[in-house]
């Protein structure tokens, strides 16, 4: 017995080469670049990509049909893949490469023909949304709208130099001062009225977003800038019919959030307060050492408790929690972040216990995946015919967007299920709606 219901979705082959575009070719970028590449010469697999490890189960357990995703659904070749972007600092992905210090000289140098010739294209950057950078390779355009005309030209010469079939955009660049929306959001119409008249509450991530979107390509935010989350952006992507997808990548700490805090829930184990700090020396940790930076980055680390833990249904639990996140600049520790959670736990007779994580990560080791994964499947989204946002994708985002009126979901089991059941949909197959292993 099959579980397929031809139903699937037309989704047009991935032929050709895949422009993969990257505002801001820094230590996330350089490092996913790196990896792919590295990959292609090695044969060896590209780790913590969930579109090219993991596997998805179809039908009954009875049935034994777990194949890998990129096998069950017609993602691009990693082979088919080319890189470019944006940077206001390196001018090409070898010398962001050898400024991040991610990655050991000696990996780097079997590479360095390849990342050398990929040159980065002037960015547009303004100091008043990341205080800490100067950049010295910026568009020479002073009026918005005219930027925007320039990356739309930079997207078409990248797409014919290249010869590629298709484009995804995927911010990889700094996290933005803190912003609200303000009336120049509001519509597709006062967007652009506002890029002609130089409106101060237009940042460059914007900027970005509308020139990909009227390129007809996806764009994905991997930071907690407001971009993808603007009514003016979400109503141009449905009009031009490309998808969108944010934001913030899910990377260290609040990924552990998302798996233990839904594991405290399931026990009905009550929490009283959750305490986060982090230090970081990278360029990220430069630009949040700035409040108007960090306000933004916190923002959207804070967002996720709430969801998950429901203190509206529980509030003897989770009504009277203490969250607080703290984010330091140092330098010493380059990429490699660390990260303590304190977790203060309460259970039977309402007796206090504790749960301490130290959490020594890297970064951009973590978050390159993720790029690569968000690539693949907003291009998987946009041949199938998909508009708006992508919130199938919660997966991979700190502050994940929602598609309607609903709050978005921050389980991170949830997500992946909801991933893997849109997936399923697509090709035909029923959904898996119990606990399923892989």
């Amino acid at each position: 017995m099959t579980s397929l219901d031809h139903s699937a979705r037309t989704i047009s082959p991935a032929t050709g080469k895949l422009g993969v575009l990257m505002p801001g070719l820094g230590a996330v970028a350089s490092t996913l670049i790196a990896g792919v590449i590295h990959s292609r010469h090695t044969g060896e697999p590209p780790l913590g990509s969930v579109s090219q490890m993991a596997h998805i189960r179809l039908g009954t357990r009875e049935a034994g049909r777990n194949p890998r995703i990129n096998e069950f659904v017609p993602l691009a070749d990693l082979d088919d893949l080319v890189f470019g972007g944006w940077d206001p600092l390196s001018p090409n992905v070898l010398e962001a490469a050898r400024t991040a210090g991610v990655m050991k000289e000696s990996d780097l140098a079997p590479l360095s023909g390849e990342l050398e010739g990929i040159v980065a294209m002037d960015a547009v950057f303004d100091q008043r949304w990341v205080s800490r950078i100067t950049g010295v390779r910026v568009k020479s355009e002073t009026n918005m709208m005219e930027q925007a005309e320039a990356l739309i030209a930079d997207i078409e010469k990248f797409r014919v130099e290249n010869d590629c079939d298709r484009l995804v955009m995927v911010w990889c660049a700094s996290t933005e001062a803190f912003q609200q929306p303000s009336d120049v959001h509001a519509t597709i119409e006062s967007f652009e009225e506002g890029l002609r008249n130089n409106d101060e509450n237009i940042s460059p991530s914007q900027i970005y977003a509308y020139a990909a979107l009227l390129s007809g390509v996806p764009f994905a935010n991997g930071a907690p800038n407001l971009t993808t989350d603007l009514p003016c952006i979400v109503a141009l992507s449905e009009r031009e019919g490309v998808p969108i997808a944010g934001k913030d990548f899910k990377t260290g700490q609040t990924l552990m959030k998302t798996l233990i805090a839904p594991g405290l829930k399931s026990r009905m184990l009550g929490i009283r307060g959750w305490y986060s700090t982090n230090i970081l020396g990278n360029r990220d940790g430069e630009v949040l050492d700035a409040p108007e930076n960090f306000q933004t980055k916190e923002s959207s680390k804070l967002g996720v408790l709430d969801t998950i833990l429901q203190p509206e249904l529980y509030p003897e639990l989770y009504g009277e929690i203490d969250h607080k996140v703290r984010i330091d600049y140092y330098p010493p520790r380059g990429d490699e972040k660390e990260g303590w959670d304190n977790i203060d736990i309460f259970g039977w007779l309402g007796y206090p216990m504790q749960i301490k994580i130290n959490l020594l990560a890297r970064d951009s080791i973590l978050a390159a995946p993720i790029v690569l994964d968000l690539a693949l499947f907003m291009d998987l989204a946009s041949r199938a015919g998909e508009s708006g946002v992508q919130e199938w994708l919660s997966f991979y985002f700190k502050a994940p967007q929602s598609a309607g009126p609903n709050d978005p979901e921050h389980d991170i089991f949830i997500q992946q299920t909801k991933m893997k059941n849109t997936l399923r949909e697509w090709m035909g197959e029923q959904p898996v709606t119990h606990s399923e292993a892989g």
